[in-house]
């Protein structure tokens, strides 16, 4: 049973991270329509640009924990100006283009934000600096670290805020009436361009933490690190029902277990043939379960009721 525990309090800690980043999906997806496959590069950025600040300010004297919020800051500011940006350049002038175009187009973003990132920072993976203390709390049996609990911590505060946000704020309303019809929403003095702007830019923060987060529990960033892990926040923001703020939460806690069970009882059950590594499989068969038995997702709801 140690066992058991442990590997469910590794996929809550998973589970959030995905969830973060699935909060930005399905963000932009409930407002426009787009799957933005560029949204793990912006994890990318988002741990990249941490490091680098983190790593010059590192023979500074600074604590740790400060250490780690002037490159939270850092990183949420870039990435913040990279999505608001590549909304700006990317996908408004295809706003009224076939969904086809936006989406190809966003797949071509994640290509060169990967590109560029290698560019600037080169391909070899780079070690992230231990800031918070490595000793783990002892829970009678599995253990949890700092780094775990921050992100758990985290996690429930910034899915409080948005909720509250998107449910009690006049940007909250301009976002949802957005979603329901821009062109009324218009009408009704909301300024479309703006509110969707906004979106991508709390889609960005969010990224940029999660991938902070991901690089500190791991312990490790490059170019390519948010390829795999956007792949999976999507398969969250689909499991939950994307467009569905809950849902995404729901979906990327569940995939979180999902994949922490699997890798914990994968090589038992298999008499030693598939180990640990071969976990991340069980996000694609719950892509594929979810896409044929219920194509919305365990919470969707109808395109207009969205975020």
């Amino acid at each position: 049973m140690e066992i058991f525990f442990q590997q469910i309090i590794n996929g809550l800690v998973l589970g959030s991270m995905y969830a973060l980043v699935a909060l930005g999906y399905t963000m932009v997806y409930g407002i426009i329509n787009l799957i933005n496959f560029a949204h793990g590069e912006i994890l990318m950025v988002g741990a990249l640009v941490a490091w680098t600040v983190i790593t010059a300010l590192e023979g500074s004297g600074l604590p740790g924990w400060s250490l780690m919020l002037i490159g939270a800051v850092c990183a949420i500011v870039v990435c913040t100006v990279l999505n608001f940006t590549v909304e700006k350049i990317a996908y408004r002038p295809l706003r009224n283009a076939p969904r086809l175009a936006p989406l190809i187009t966003a797949m071509g973003m994640s290509l060169l934000l990967q590109t560029l990132a290698m560019i600037i920072w080169k391909p070899n993976p780079k070690p992230f600096p231990l800031l918070l203390p490595t000793t783990p709390f002892d829970l009678g049996g599995p253990v949890i670290t700092v780094t775990q609990c921050l992100i758990l911590g985290l996690t429930v505060m910034i899915l409080a805020g948005l909720i509250y946000l998107v449910n009690h704020t006049k940007l909250g309303r301009a976002m949802r009436a957005t979603a329901e019809n821009p062109r009324v929403a218009g009408l009704m003095g909301v300024k479309p361009d703006f509110v969707i702007s906004a979106t991508f830019v709390i889609g960005a923060a969010l990224a940029a933490v999660a991938g902070i987060m991901w690089a500190a529990n791991y312990g490790t960033v490059q170019h390519s690190m948010g390829f795999l892990p956007g792949l999976k926040a999507f398969t969250a923001a689909v499991l939950g029902g994307i467009g569905n703020l809950a849902g995404a939460m729901v979906g990327g806690i569940l995939l979180g277990l999902i994949e922490a069970i699997g890798a914990g009882y994968l090589g038992e059950l298999t008499g030693g043939v598939l180990g640990s590594h071969y976990a991340d499989i069980f996000a694609f068969i719950a892509l594929i379960l979810v896409l044929t038995l219920r194509p919305s997702g365990l919470l969707g709801e109808r395109v207009a009721d969205r975020a």
